[in-house]
């Protein structure tokens, strides 16, 4: 059974897994002060041209939101985002855990606008009310799309304008970058967001999250925050020889490349068949729409999830390809679909 659950399922790729071996019986500093995590930092400094941003090295996307929202919001201070984003859908209330409420709003394709932002503001106008102080936002979507550079740039001046902090998601920030239709460079996001985080778990690395704070009045203790919500790994090192690896030339993008690649041949082969998709393809991560009744048999041979029940007779299926998705099981899974196609015709 060959999985398109997701693109973690995969251990790591054969680079990092060297550098690891290969760098096993060193004696490293611990807590990420290691000379790989430096090393590897300085790769993602230049990458973004900002030699004063700090890095930090996370295990894991959930932890790195909660450590971000918690650390710089004050009490009564919310974080507005998509409601399809995942501090609202996929991280078992933790934000809400801090004490800081997340406030959603419905979004077209799972992006964010200026206008819907500003929707929040009007409301939230008195201290009766939680104060919106953070937009959250996630490049690729939790719908595989991805903003454009222009959209990027009308959310960054509504959030300059109203001294919002603005904060992205990057989990999956390399199929978001690898994009046929993407116009942003890393660089650009490291110019017009506050902080962000560069994902690793999803593109090649065992485990890792690299954060980016841009703006140096963000950067005031947070080794402490990190170390309070028990995310300063004594090995810190693991993950910055994992990015060592992955920056060290350009093996993170092109494993990310591979993703989108490995997704569009099965888009380009489903949309040949007649099938529709939920959103237009464009990382990743693909929303087809199949007949309800194909589900059982196509999850006798490969694994998927299930986002959304259209009717009766449709549902919208999620399949997610990876940095080490084979075109063989690509070429499996199209079979498959396009034999039930033919099926359900005849």
């Amino acid at each position: 059974m060959y999985s398109f659950m997701n693109d973690y399922s995969e251990g790591a790729h054969p680079r990092v897994l060297e550098l690891l071996l290969s760098s096993n019986y060193e004696q490293n500093i611990g807590y990420g002060e290691d000379i790989h995590s430096e090393r590897s930092k300085e790769y993602i400094r230049k990458l973004i041209k900002k030699p004063n941003a700090d890095i930090h090295y996370i295990p894991g996307g959930t932890i790195t939101n909660l450590i971000v929202i918690s650390a710089l919001l004050r009490p009564h201070q919310c974080v507005v985002s998509a409601d399809t984003g995942h501090i609202n859908v996929h991280e078992t209330g933790a934000i809400e855990a801090t004490g800081h409420k997340v406030v959603s709003v419905p979004t077209k394709e799972g992006k964010l606008t200026p206008q819907a932002i500003q929707t929040v503001l009007d409301y939230h106008s008195d201290e009766h009310m939680v104060q919106p102080k953070m937009v959250y936002i996630s490049n690729s979507t939790e719908l595989g799309t991805i903003y454009t550079k222009s959209e990027l740039v009308a959310i960054a001046d509504i959030c300059m304008k109203n001294q919002l902090l603005l904060y992205l998601d990057g989990a999956r920030i390399g199929t978001a970058l690898m994009a046929k239709e993407n116009d942003l460079t890393l660089e650009d996001i490291a110019n017009l967001v506050d902080i962000f985080y560069i994902g690793g778990t999803k593109n090649g690395a065992l485990l890792g999250e690299a954060l980016v704070i841009c703006k140096d009045y963000l950067k005031e203790d947070f080794r402490y925050l990190i170390k309070q919500r028990g995310a300063l790994m004594a090995k810190g090192f693991v993950m910055g020889i994992q990015f060592e690896a992955l920056f060290q030339d350009d093996l993170f993008f092109r494993l990310a490349g591979h993703a989108n690649k490995m997704a569009e041949r099965i888009a380009r082969a489903l949309k040949e068949k007649g099938y529709s998709f939920y959103v237009e393809p464009c990382t990743n991560q693909l929303f087809p729409i199949l007949p309800y009744h194909t589900l059982e048999q196509l999850a006798k041979n490969f694994n998927f999830s299930i986002q959304e029940k259209i009717n009766e007779d449709k549902t919208v299926i999620r399949l997610v390809t990876s940095w080490a998705t084979s075109q063989d099981g690509v070429d499996s899974l199209i079979e498959f679909l396009s034999n039930i196609k033919e099926n359900n015709r005849s």
